[in-house]
Order: C-alpha cells, then sequence, then structure tokens
C-alpha cells in the first residue's frame, strides 16, 4: 500500500524562521491529509555553525506549532539515524560506489581557482559554474595526487547536453540543460557531505515519496534528480513552494521585524493564530474563509492549490488573526500565558490558584483590546500598578483633576462610606450619589472618577474596572492584612485609591 511520506529537515544554526515554519506546516498538512508519515530530520552537517541549542528550539517550536511528527529525532523509526552528523557512514559507503563506476571523481582545485573561475564567467556574463578542470583525471592520478597529500573533494559526473525535466506539483514542468549546471560537490575536501549528495541520499533511504521545500532549492532539484539516477532510485515527487517575503516584496528578513517563531511567540501570539496565518500565505480554501483550525486545514489543504506567486508576510493580518483567536480562548488560558508578562512588570510572583482564578477574570478583560499578549500588562497598569501620585505627574492630567476636585473630594467621602463596589450596579449607584452632590453629569463627572479610581485617563469601562478592583482588593486583604501569599501585588480598593488621589490632589 502506498503511503506519502513527508519531511522536514531544518539546519539547527538559528532560530526558525517563520518562511521554515511555513514550510513545516505545509509537509504537516500533507501528512495528516493524507494519512501519511511525517519526519522530521535535522541537517546538521555545518559543524561550525550548528548547536544543540538551536536544534532543541527549533523542536519546541514545532511543538508549541502544535506540529508533531510521526518519526524521526525524539521520536526513532525504522529509518535512522536522523541526524546527518551520524549518517557520515552512510555517505561515505555510497560516495565509493559512485567512484568506482567513474559518476564522481576527485577535485585538487584550490578555493583561489575556483574564486578567480567564478569571477572570470561573471564578468564574461556566463553562468557560473565548475570549469572542469580535474574531470579528466585517470583514477591513477588522482590517487597519487591523494597520496601525495592534496586535499580533494569529490565532485559528480553531470552528464553532458543533457536535458532535465520534471513535474512540480505546484510549478507544473521545469526543465534544467545540464550545460548551465557544472559538476558540483558532493563530500568538501573535509569529508564534510554537501547539501545536493546527503539530502539524496537520506530522502531515498528514508523512503521519502514528496519533498516539499522551498522554491530556492528549484535550481538544485536537477542535480538531484541526476543522482537519483546514478544510484537507480526513483525520485521523490517534488514541491517548491513560494518564499515568505516582507511588505516590500524582498524575502522576509530583520529589517522587515521579528521573523523567527520564537519572536513572535515572545511577543504573545498564539500558537493556532500563527498556523492559521501561514496556512494562507500563497493558499486560500476557497469560499472567502480565513479562520481554520488545524484538523480543518489538513482537511482542505492542497498542494496543487498552493499559488506561484511570492507570498507577503503582513504582520496586520496576523494581529487580527491572533485578536480572533485571543476573543475564543479559555479564560485560564490566557491567565496562564500572560502570567510571564505580568511578572516581567514585578507584579505577579508565583500565583496561587486564586490568583490565577482572579487573572482568569482580568486578563480576557484586557485581552478584549490588545493584539498579543505582551500588551496585556500595558492594559492592567490600571489595577496591579495604581498610583495616584504618577497620575497627578502630567501637568495636563492634574489641571483637569484640580478642576474637578470637587468631584473628587464627593468621590472619596461617598466610597469611604460606601460598601465594595462589587458589581456594576454598586458602582452605578455610588456615580449616582457623586453625581447628587456635585450636580456633573457626562465627562465632568466620569473623567476625573476615572483619574481618580484608575490612575490612567482612559481604558476599560469604568463599570467593568472598578467591580474587577474590588476583588482584586478583596483577595488582597483578609482582615485588613495583605496576602502576600497570593502571588500578586496587592491591589488597592476603590474607596482607598479616592481616599489617595484626593490627598496627592490637595495641597499639603
Amino acid at each position: 500500500m502506498f503511503i506519502v511520506r513527508v519531511r522536514f529537515a531544518p539546519s539547527p544554526t538559528g532560530q526558525l524562521h517563520v518562511g521554515n515554519a511555513r514550510t513545516a506546516l505545509f509537509n504537516w498538512l500533507v501528512a495528516r491529509g493524507a494519512g501519511g508519515t511525517l519526519v522530521l530530520r535535522i541537517e546538521d552537517t555545518d559543524v561550525e555553525r550548528s548547536t544543540n541549542e538551536s536544534e532543541g528550539a527549533i523542536i519546541e517550536d514545532l511543538q508549541w506549532m502544535g506540529l508533531e511528527w510521526d518519526e524521526g529525532v525524539g521520536k526513532g523509526g525504522d529509518h535512522g539515524p536522523y541526524r546527518q552528523s551520524e549518517r557520515l557512514h552512510v555517505y561515505r559507503a555510497h560516495i565509493v560506489e559512485l567512484l568506482s563506476r567513474g559518476q564522481a571523481y576527485r577535485c585538487f582545485c584550490l578555493p583561489e581557482q575556483l574564486e578567480m573561475d567564478r569571477h572570470v564567467a561573471l564578468r564574461d556574463r556566463r553562468p557560473p559554474k565548475y570549469a572542469g578542470r580535474c574531470r579528466d583525471l585517470t583514477p591513477e592520478q588522482a590517487r597519487q595526487r591523494v597520496k601525495n597529500g592534496e586535499p580533494a573533494a569529490i565532485r559528480f559526473r553531470i552528464p553532458d547536453d543533457r536535458e532535465v525535466v520534471f513535474h512540480d506539483i505546484v510549478r507544473g514542468e521545469v526543465r534544467f540543460n545540464t550545460e548551465v549546471l557544472g559538476d558540483p560537490v558532493l563530500v568538501r575536501s573535509e569529508g564534510i557531505p554537501a547539501y545536493n549528495y546527503a539530502v539524496v541520499i537520506d530522502d531515498a533511504l528514508m523512503e521519502i515519496t514528496h519533498v516539499i521545500r522551498g522554491e530556492d532549492h528549484i535550481s538544485n532539484t536537477p542535480r538531484q534528480i541526476l543522482l537519483y539516477e546514478a544510484f537507480g532510485w526513483t525520485p521523490p515527487t517534488f514541491a517548491h513552494v513560494s518564499l515568505v517575503m516582507g511588505p516590500d516584496h524582498s524575502p522576509l528578513s530583520k529589517r522587515h521585524g521579528a521573523t523567527s517563531v520564537a519572536e513572535f511567540r515572545a511577543r504573545g501570539y498564539l500558537p493556532e493564530a500563527l498556523t492559521n496565518y501561514l496556512a494562507l500565505i500563497g493558499w486560500s480554501p476557497g469560499e472567502g474563509r480565513e479562520i481554520l483550525p488545524l484538523d480543518e486545514l489538513a482537511r482542505r489543504f492542497r498542494l496543487e492549490d498552493v499559488g506561484r506567486s511570492a507570498g507577503v508576510f503582513d504582520v496586520e493580518k496576523l494581529a487580527w488573526m491572533n485578536r480572533h483567536y485571543l476573543k475564543l480562548a479559555a479564560p485560564d488560558r490566557l491567565a496562564k500565558l500572560s502570567v510571564p508578562y505580568l511578572k516581567n512588570e514585578g507584579w505577579v510572583a508565583e500565583p496561587t490558584a486564586a490568583a490565577v482564578d482572579f487573572l482568569a477574570v482580568v486578563v480576557p478583560l484586557a485581552a478584549a483590546s490588545v493584539d498579543r499578549l505582551d500588551q496585556v500588562p500595558a492594559r492592567l497598569r490600571f489595577l496591579l500598578d495604581y498610583s495616584a501620585a504618577r497620575a497627578l505627574e502630567d501637568p495636563v492630567v492634574r489641571a483637569e483633576a484640580e478642576t474637578a476636585r470637587p468631584v473628587v473630594a464627593a468621590l472619596a467621602e461617598v466610597l469611604a462610606n460606601s460598601g465594595p463596589l462589587v458589581d456594576r450596579e454598586a458602582f452605578r449607584a455610588a456615580v449616582a450619589r457623586v453625581r447628587e452632590r456635585t450636580g456633573q453629569r457626562g465627562k465632568p463627572l466620569l473623567y476625573p472618577i476615572r483619574l481618580a479610581l484608575t490612575g490612567e485617563p482612559e481604558g476599560l469601562e469604568l463599570d467593568l474596572a472598578v467591580p474587577v478592583i474590588e476583588r482584586g482588593a478583596m483577595l488582597s486583604r483578609s482582615d485588613g492584612r495583605p496576602l502576600q501569599s497570593s502571588g500578586l501585588r496587592p491591589i488597592a480598593s476603590a474607596a482607598d485609591r479616592a481616599a489617595a488621589f484626593h490627598r496627592a490632589l490637595t495641597p499639603a
């Protein structure tokens, strides 16, 4: 029975770029949609740049996105090892086979010679390719030079004047003439396999049926197909998807802002928002739908529907999608996800269950008006970092508060003689009493009340904010004593805030 086998094969040389994350997602969607297998392979032959930390970070990002693989690093399987650095013996065995048949040869050209050849070709407006200086050395000549201690790479002998044709699921029919290819290096002089060689060996031995990757690999494909033929193997089906571009249609890079999954995670984007958005770069489910969870994406996704044009990464569209998913997220999940950002502000330590329950009430109120979770603290400053003195540091705010001193005084007196404003009705009743005492209505009444109770000129609706303040104050106090063990910074009640604001406003 035919089973679709795809792979994601990152190099652990840095963080997972969102473009590569999209490629991983497409592979995952194809595997899940076909009931197939996704293999995770680590291409770590770049010894100088590959790190265990990068590998671990990539794996963590994939798992955060919900892209679990079926076989490979961390999972095992029948086709391992799954790190290229652990497969060097496999590459050595197969290169001997090519050398023995004359399909590969040793190249003794120095880097300086190769760079000069490249410079001359570009000057003459010719495709830069290997000049073939060592192509006709006899095996005996090559062995003698190796014996003499000359470093040698191993090159693949590309057939002359041959047209390589393959069908790409995304691109259609693609043609290359071997005259423009040159003989690629298979093994570098230090014994490390080159990408085009190792990837063919790995994909063939791991029985990969579909290679889904970025369009920047199209030019590698004819060389790889010829290698498959040299070993007598059937090439996989190829699908080269467009690259992810910035708003200026250049490759997405640091100058465009965040580019890695880790950066978007750190800013408080939800994984379901990022995966949903990445799936829509270059692909559409039709019917005008844009909000699709992973399981539905897997049912609908088809490589044949992926467009050829470059996809533009639109941060504003991602923010819109994240806002949607924030509104759908469970309150306790939002609370737990927001704790690290609140800790960074020094407002939260290790919250108790009661404190988490409280945050599950207040964080969704803040999340309803933000693009991402790292913006939540700014919306909760009124609650967890209230300061009457700081609010009055702004001369404009102080002047407005001075004008409204009678409202502030009446508010302080009313709240001093009221119980906690635990719901909207209690708050509105208190406002009505302040209105009766001052005769003020509308903004002249509500603006100074907002300043006094939140320390901010704008924010959450007061009849939502004040009951939350009161609930937080009750969490922070028991019999009048602060409960530091809640894990939250103590929250002042509405009455305490009104009194503090009135004192700060009143000259000594």
